[in-house]
This record gives C-alpha cells, sequence and structure tokens, in this order.
C-alpha cells in the first residue's frame, strides 16, 4: 500500500539522456529534427529545447534541420530566437576550421528560406563581430 501511495504523491525521477542516440545515423537524426520543427503544436520552449540538444551536439547542423527550425520559429513567432539559432551555427561553423567552405555553403541553402521568411543573418545585423569593434586605422 505504501509503495502505491508513494508512487502517486511524490514525483517520479527519470533521468534524460542521449545515449540512446549516439547511435542514430545522420539521416536519422535529420529526419527526426525536421519532423520535430515541423509539428503543428509546437511552442516556444519546444524550439529551444531542440535548439540546445542541436548546440550541444558535436556537429554542425544540417540545412535542412535550420530551415525546419526557421520555420518553426516564424510560426510562433519567435524571430530572436531564429537568430540566436543563426548565431550557434555561424560558431559551429567557426570551431571546426572549415568556416570558409561550410558557413557559404550553409548559407547558400538557407539563404531562400531566409528571404521568403524575411529573416536577416547575423552578418546583416552586425552580431558577427563584437559590438565595440574597431578596426585598426
Amino acid at each position: 500500500m505504501l509503495q502505491n501511495v508513494s508512487k502517486t504523491l511524490f514525483p517520479q525521477h527519470r533521468k534524460i539522456t542521449h545515449h540512446d542516440l549516439d547511435h542514430e545515423s545522420i539521416p536519422d537524426r535529420v529526419r527526426r529534427y525536421e519532423c520535430f520543427f515541423c509539428r503543428k503544436d509546437i511552442d516556444g520552449w519546444d524550439i529551444r529545447q531542440a535548439m540546445n540538444d542541436i548546440a550541444g551536439m558535436d556537429m554542425v547542423p544540417d540545412p535542412r534541420i535550420i530551415i525546419s527550425a526557421l520555420y518553426a520559429c516564424r510560426r510562433v513567432n519567435e524571430y530572436s530566437v531564429a537568430i540566436r539559432f543563426l548565431e550557434v551555427v555561424r560558431f559551429k561553423c567557426d570551431c571546426t576550421g572549415e568556416f570558409e567552405k561550410l558557413y557559404p555553403y550553409i548559407l547558400q541553402e538557407i539563404g531562400p528560406t531566409l528571404e521568403e521568411l524575411g529573416i536577416e543573418g547575423p552578418e546583416a545585423l552586425g552580431y558577427d563581430r563584437p559590438e565595440l569593434y574597431f578596426p585598426e586605422s
């Protein structure tokens, strides 16, 4: 009897880990995040949670994931989250050491979506350099 009562009165702790997802193939991961961002009942918290998961992974997100995330941000009117996600993508490209190859490719792939949704990239907003950046004269 006491066991049944404790199960109903006290919250059950569940450890959430990504160990099961480590063995997931890249196409499956891309498909899973595309489907997640395309949900009709998605809200701002879900979008932020998924973007945080993506930011924590040791990978640069596929352009298809970025595009579906941008559409999700636009659906729930989260322009600032879309900009921050683009900043994360830029930072992840910079950390790979192949920024000159990766970032232009990603911008080429997501460019039409950015124009369609009216989202400006971090460079257009001046977020690609520090706020108090002064070029050496």
